[in-house]
């Protein structure tokens, strides 16, 4: 036992994307010494980003390979498939883990999509009576919003829509100028009595501190070593480290808590994957923000004085999870053929989207789903361009016929991404596989998933949503309408998994109280989407950022106070 090692640190802090980033930002700027661990290795996006090289340039083209499975210079190590590393699926369920093993986590290439969750979706079973309200309230978060989106930069507008909150004036950069598979998406939608307004994205359109404006040239998927696009790695890290009182050590995967005999956490036990030696660490604190799988896993790894895994007094780690319904309708647009090229790329991602708009209806009872969800639009000219499938039915023969096809069909497709609130169910939630271990001895996850009615019903709507702007557009769907069990996204292949460590105010019930503290161990806080208590159909990592930030400054009080 490693006991009678004197903490040098106040803090360790488990993980180093959006929770563990902003947990080390504000824990060290008052003045804590936290060392971070990351399970992957270092990464410095200033001279490791390849944003504007072409894939020619790249062994195979810049294809998928096992190694790098998104692409040669897409910004991540890891993947749905770690060699040495597996998870395992129950019989019958339909989960994909993704686990991105590099400094920053999956920060370095995340769509910076940014909304904020609403007062319904905060107290979401107070309205159908399904899963669970959170403790906190929207007003409870929205400082903290605030005080995110001004830190880390974010474009959108003001829009005044339900449910869809504000933010405080002067926060929100501009936006780019919507393109034109977007203007023609909004004149369909509009029509129909659909909302299509500029989205929200982590994404500089202004300079801010040392971070540049988007130069609208490269794929954000690669990382951004401008800064442009929000990553942990050039400003939470960097910032942190500045203050002197960050340590950080890569490669050194946590897989188990220590616990003292006053049943408090004493420190953690990591794997050094450089040299599969085990070390142990010692802190007053510790912070879990390793992502919602990871942590849970810790957790049940961790046996501390219970055969059930730490904090699992209540039963519910490693329960509720829940990710993004989401699905994919693609269509060609005939309007939309033979326009004049030009450099549309913009900001990578969305400029515009369809909010959800039938709050009201819902509450009527007049849909046959509970929850609601968001088309994220994709088109234009950017590579790789949608529709290449459909593309590649459109065209016949060869020579100079072939190519004025493949010109005068370029560009025409548009992709509705829906993306949706799961409700969590007792069929989904994961476990340790007690068969199976890792290269280094430790014990993988078993993810258990099912989505329900709930879930199908919603991809029924928004494919009928979809056909009917598509229609509008007299546009041709290629791909996405169809039995919505065929048609759905298996669980956690949107990458927005939630909900292992849930908050709650009844200790019988959750994992951590309103500020993420384990309610059976006082100095440990989760800081990561693990603690959501529901998964609403707005993307989760500005309301990551934002609860980190919330419950840093309540650990920082404690400890102040002298509470641990």
């Amino acid at each position: 036992m490693a006991s009678g090692i004197e903490p040098k640190h106040d803090v360790v802090v488990v993980g180093s994307g959006a929770g563990g980033g902003m947990a080390a930002y504000v824990l060290t700027k008052a003045g804590l010494k936290v060392l971070m661990l990351e399970a992957g290795g270092d990464y410095d996006p200033k001279n490791q980003t390849a944003m504007l090289q072409w894939n020619r340039q790249a062994p195979l083209g810049g294809t998928p390979t096992p190694d790098k499975k998104e692409g040669f210079y897409y910004a991540s190590h890891g993947g749905w498939e770690i060699e040495g590393e597996p998870y395992t699926t129950a019989k019958g369920s339909n989960f994909e883990w993704y686990r991105s093993r590099m400094l920053g986590g999956r920060t370095n290439h995340w769509g910076r999509n940014s909304f904020r969750m609403g007062p319904y979706d905060f107290k979401a079973k107070s309205r159908d009576g399904l899963g669970a309200d959170w403790p906190i309230s929207y007003d409870d978060i929205a400082p903290y919003y605030d005080k995110t989106e001004a830190l880390i930069g974010v474009y959108g507008v003001n829009s005044g829509l339900e449910n869809h909150p504000d933010s405080a004036p002067g926060i929100l950069h501009e936006p780019p100028a919507p393109r034109v598979h977007e203007l023609f998406t909004k004149a369909a939608a509009n029509d129909l009595g659909m909302p299509c307004i500029p989205a929200r994205r982590a994404i500089l359109t202004k300079p801010m501190d040392d971070r540049s404006a988007c130069y609208y040239a490269s794929s954000c998927g690669r990382g951004c070593n401008i800064g442009a696009a929000f990553q942990s790695t050039t400003s939470l890290l960097p910032w942190a480290r500045a203050t002197g009182n960050l340590e950080i050590l890569t490669d050194a995967m946590a897989h188990e808590l220590e616990i003292g005999e006053d049943g408090r956490a004493t420190g953690v036990w990591y794997t050094d994957t450089t040299s599969g030696e085990q070390k142990y660490v010692k802190a007053r604190a510790v912070v879990l923000a390793a992502s919602t799988g990871e942590t849970a896993r810790i957790l049940l790894n961790s046996q501390g004085r219970s055969p059930d895994g730490v904090a699992n007094s209540s039963g519910q780690v490693g329960r509720n999870l829940q990710d993004t319904v989401g699905s994919t309708i693609i269509a060609q647009i005939p309007g939309l053929e033979n326009r004049p090229r030009y450099n549309e790329d913009g900001a990578m991602g969305m400029h515009m989207y369809i909010p959800f708009w039938l709050y009201g209806e819902q509450a009527r009872g007049e849909l046959d789903f509970p929850r609601g969800y968001h088309f994220e639009l994709v088109g234009g000219f950017f590579p790789p361009a949608v529709g290449l499938t459909g593309l590649a039915g459109l065209l016949d023969g060869y020579g100079p016929k072939m190519k004025e096809e493949a010109r005068r069909y370029y560009g025409s497709f548009v992709a509705l991404l829906q993306r949706g609130e799961m409700i969590p169910n007792d069929n989904c939630y994961a476990e340790i596989d007690s068969d199976v271990k890792d290269k280094y001895g430790i014990p993988v996850l078993k993810f258990h998933y099912a989505h329900s009615d709930h879930e199908y019903n919603q991809v029924t709507h928004a494919q009928q949503s979809a056909k009917a702007i598509i229609d509008r557009m007299g546009g041709t769907i290629f791909m996405g309408v169809g039995n919505p069990k065929w048609t759905i996204d298996k669980g956690g292949k949107v990458i927005h998994e939630v909900g292992t460590c849930r908050m709650g105010d009844d200790r019988g019930t959750s994992v951590v109280n309103q500020f993420g503290q384990a309610w059976d161990v006082d100095n440990l806080f989760m800081m990561d989407a693990s603690i959501f208590s529901s998964k609403a159909h707005k993307n989760p990592t500005l309301t990551i950022l934002a609860l980190a930030w919330r419950n840093a400054d309540y650990l920082v009080e404690q400890m102040t106070q002298g509470a641990f």
